[in-house]
């Protein structure tokens, strides 16, 4: 008889879980993982962090499931840039429109620091809760620059460096004392753009007039009461009393994460079902195969893997339309190309290709999203970018100081130039010049040709400037915004596809062709991700130079704003 009960109560909890109401949850104190990990080391280091695709569909799915009764999400410190912060604000206020209770709460929104965006997130939620001895960091939006060529030249490192043009002001912190004009312009309109669009957001979300967040701004930092008092937060609680208030009795607590991945659909896809594909793309842009280094640096996009993934889909008469979401900093000229090529070859078979921006994609990140058939970023992503530098440090006289000496052996006069014991000659300063004047003009005239702009405009719209989404797109640089959820709509819709149209990873590989070796280049195995012991980035150069396997090719990279 007790095998009996245990196993009809056994069976009757599986159905509750089945039938009965929900709540989903949704912990962003560990931040969000934009894409699929790229390499077994991503997947192992990511293994506990929700994917922001499975967080908005579930979502998605959500507002028509009767039995999701609420949304909890706690917010805390993780990393979590703008533009994902946006995708997630436009899916709460749709589940929000659609009936159900959205709940945030945090220990703090920022303690002791900054927690001007987290806040903004949580802004809009129906009730807002925070920790009694938590605050709220609501203090605006700070670019701070350092720079540090003074503290090199006294370790007798010089950097000669390159750039087009102006605007293009990554370099600066190595070649610069302080902000020239244009890099000064640039950031106050950024953080400008920034503060309108979490003004705004606030403003609608807290019922309260753009003019007086402005003021609650410039009083921030606030302790619980005062947030309490300002109409910032509806109350201060702890996580049980909380939970105590949102879930009812004898509903289900679900991740939404999980939620999204239990899912069955109505009804099965048929095998020779018409899709959408996506590919997915993150971090600098390399050549070769996307991986991960152990030296640090996180996710690279491998022009190899993203070119293949490109490939599959174009490829497959399956796939009506491409979705390629794109969160990059920029990368090498030459990856950056190959992939742009792609692109072009995508469309030119007759399936239209929508950029999906994340919270970067600039420089190299523009140039493989300036060829798609439709751009939509966020207000908040930063993009444009559109320039390049080039050069090196030249530490011969720190490595002597220190002990190393190096000597060198060459045939031909410019086959010494790369190394970093010497300066450039004068000849070779113009090499370096030539160099990025072609870059320049190739990137200029691939934007006018792919967003329809004279190369006049092009060319005043580049110069190497950051641009918010938002500008972006009042400057014919973005076409619309949204996020990965629009972006798949539209593809759709572009497709002739149903709502609900199936989307598919691209490249598709199943577990054997995972292990087996690839068999030519054409073979999809041939774009696996990989770890490659090897720096890449800033410390890619003196990584070569201690005689450390490193990276190649030149960094476009947007500046140095990280908005939090």
């Amino acid at each position: 008889m007790d095998a009996t009960r245990t196993i009809v109560e056994t069976v009757g909890r599986m159905r509750q879980r089945r039938t009965g109401p929900l709540v989903l949850e949704l912990d962003l104190t560990e931040g969000l993982a934009d894409a699929p990990p790229a390499d077994p080391l991503g997947a192992l280091l990511t293994m506990r962090k929700a994917r922001l695709a499975d967080v908005l569909a579930g979502l998605r799915r959500a507002r028509k499931d009767p039995r999701v009764k609420a949304l909890i999400v706690r917010i805390g410190g993780g990393p979590l840039g703008l533009g994902v912060v946006q995708e997630l604000r436009g899916a709460v206020v749709k589940l929000r429109a659609a009936g159900k209770l959205t709940v945030a709460y945090a220990e703090t929104y920022g303690e002791f620091g900054a927690g001007t965006v987290a806040y903004y997130l949580a802004s809009a939620f129906e009730r807002v809760y925070l920790q009694p001895s938590g605050d709220v960091g609501l203090t605006g939006i700070a670019l701070e620059q350092r720079f540090v060529k003074d503290a090199l030249a006294k370790l007798s490192v010089e950097y000669q460096m390159g750039q087009r043009h102006e605007y293009k002001t990554a370099a600066n912190m190595f070649t610069q004392d302080h902000m020239t004009e244009a890099h000064r312009e640039s950031a106050a309109r950024i953080a400008e753009s920034v503060t309108e669009q979490i003004v705004a957001g606030i403003a609608d979300s807290r019922g309260l007039a753009p003019a007086r967040v402005r003021e609650l701004i410039d009083q921030g930092p606030f302790i619980g009461a005062e947030a309490v008092d300002a109409g910032l937060v509806d109350d201060l609680k702890y996580r049980d009393e909380v939970y105590a208030e949102t879930v009812p009795e004898g509903s289900h607590l679900l991740y939404v994460a999980r939620y999204a991945k239990n899912a069955l659909p109505r009804k099965m896809p048929h095998p020779n079902a018409d899709v959408i594909a996506l590919v997915q793309g993150s971090g600098p842009i390399r050549m070769g195969r996307s991986g991960r280094s152990p030296l640090g640096g996180g996710s690279a996009m491998g022009s190899d893997t993203i070119a293949a993934a490109l490939r599959s889909a174009r490829r497959d008469d399956k796939v009506r339309s491409i979705v390629f979401r794109v969160d990059s900093p920029g990368g090498s000229y030459v990856a950056s190309d190959t992939i742009w090529r792609e692109v072009v070859l995508a469309r030119k078979a007759g399936k239209s290709v929508i950029v999906s921006m994340g919270d970067v994609a600039a420089s190299g990140g523009y140039f493989v999203a300036m060829a798609a058939d439709v751009i939509m970023a966020q207000p908040g992503t930063l993009t444009g970018s559109i320039g390049v530098f080039g050069g090196k440090p030249v530490l011969g006289e720190l490595l002597s100081r220190i002990g190393v000496v190096s000597e060198t052996v060459t045939e031909g006069a410019n086959a010494g130039m790369f190394s970093l014991t010497r300066g450039f000659s004068e000849a070779q300063w113009a090499r370096v010049n030539a160099w990025l004047d072609r870059i320049y003009d190739d990137f200029v005239g691939k934007v006018a040709e792919g967003r329809g702009l004279d190369r006049d405009r092009a060319h005043e719209l580049a110069r190497g400037r950051v641009w918010t989404g938002a500008d972006a797109r009042e400057n014919g640089l973005v076409d619309e915004l949204g996020g990965l959820e629009d972006a798949l709509a539209l593809a759709r819709k572009k497709a002739g596809l149903p709502v609900d149209a199936p989307v598919r990873s691209y490249p598709r590989l199943n577990p054997l062709e995972r292990l087996r070796p690839a068999e030519s280049s054409e073979d999809k195995a041939a774009a696996l991700t990989r770890i490659r012991l090897e720096a890449w980035g800033p410390m890619s150069a003196l990584a070569a130079e201690l005689g450390l396997p490193a990276a190649g090719g030149p960094l476009m990279l947007p500046g140095q704003w990280t908005i939090r």
